[in-house]
């Protein structure tokens, strides 16, 4: 029964502009680009190595349900920059983990235990790259998703450097967000469906004072935020704080808030424009992104399928396979630079 339900997961993957109403053009194709489903069970000796991870992430989820929308924070800036490779996960001076963009980044600690693990079981085998892909996916499965399949393969990344960073900030534009992910390879249905990764997590109020306030320099709100929302929004973001106050933090969909669920009320908060950052309100500004969160609005399950797509065509992109690459046998070091015991 296990195996049966598996095949139909990723036969709905695969195939799922054929089974599902079709809400916006394009995320047609599932490039994998050399990754396979099931690489370790398959093709090494580490055959329980999902299952391990599995078990690792629910540990870390029990513990703090936050991990879910810290992970996928992270494989979104590991994807992003130079490719799925694992680079965000590097140390060292003027790597991507110190790049402004990247500034409050978690779940670094829940991949070096899963690390450290399978590397007393079967070191050398399972690259840092399908670990960190892997326990997002079961993140979000345990935050109410789907356990969608993940293709793996990947080997790490050698290099990582803050200069090359260049992920958007959350005021950008529709235009200019979808330019953005075409430059990467994705659309229109991408962009709009991993938006809805906010459905859980939390932002800091430096990232929406300007929505709340001086929206484009006007000394007023953002035309698209509904006035009652600004107002709620300004009780956790006052306009003025003491300099010592830590910058607070709002939740991105105060609707799931601290519970951190996976579910489609963010789309339903964008199409009452009670969106909390800029990008998120920008889906009213274009049709299809109207289209999009309307639709995902009203079928949680259309959302569940299509983010278990655009988060699949999202892990391919850049990879490395074969001879490329490393397995790294830490995730914060190159092989090369792995530091020496005393």
């Amino acid at each position: 029964m296990r195996c049966s339900r598996e095949r139909l997961l990723v036969l709905v993957v695969l195939g799922l502009w054929a089974t599902c109403s079709r809400v916006a053009e394009g995320g047609t194709k599932l490039p994998l680009n050399g990754l396979v489903l099931h690489y370790y069970s398959k093709n090494t000796q580490c055959t329980e190595a999902e299952t391990l991870i599995t078990r690792a992430v629910r540990k870390a989820w029990q513990k703090d349900p936050s991990i879910a929308p810290a992970l996928l924070r992270l494989l979104y800036s590991d994807c992003f920059t130079r490719g799925c490779d694992a680079s965000i996960l590097l140390d060292g001076k003027g790597s991507e983990k110190e790049a402004p963009q990247n500034a409050g980044l978690r779940g670094f600690d829940v991949i070096d235990a899963i690390k450290h693990e399978l590397e007393s079981k079967c070191p050398g085998v399972v690259s840092c790259a399908d670990i960190l892909h892997l326990a997002t996916r079961d993140a979000v499965a345990l935050a109410g998703g789907w356990k969608y399949p993940v293709f793996t393969g990947r080997r790490d990344g050698n290099e990582s450097d803050a200069k090359t960073v260049d992920l958007p900030p959350p005021s950008i534009s529709w235009d200019a967000a979808l330019s953005y992910f075409e430059s990467r390879g994705l659309d229109v249905l991408d962009l709009g469906t991993l938006l809805g990764a906010h459905t859980m997590g939390v932002t800091h109020c430096r990232y929406v004072h300007d929505r709340i306030y001086n929206f484009n320099d006007t000394g007023l709100p953002d035309d698209l935020m509904d006035c009652r929302f600004a107002r709620q929004l300004a009780k956790t973001c006052p306009y003025r704080y003491a300099p010592d106050q830590p910058d607070p933090t709002v939740f991105l969909n105060p609707h799931s808030g601290g519970n951190f669920t996976f579910e489609s009320s963010y789309y339903s908060r964008v199409l009452d424009n009670q969106a909390v950052l800029g990008i998120d309100q920008q889906f009213v500004t274009s049709k299809d992104g109207v289209r999009i969160a309307s639709e995902f609005a009203s079928d949680f399950h259309d959302f569940s399928r299509y983010f278990a797509l655009a988060i699949s065509r999202m892990g391919s992109i850049g990879v490395l396979t074969g001879s490329q690459g490393e397995i790294r046998r830490r995730c914060r070091f190159t092989n090369a630079h792995y530091p020496k015991s005393k």
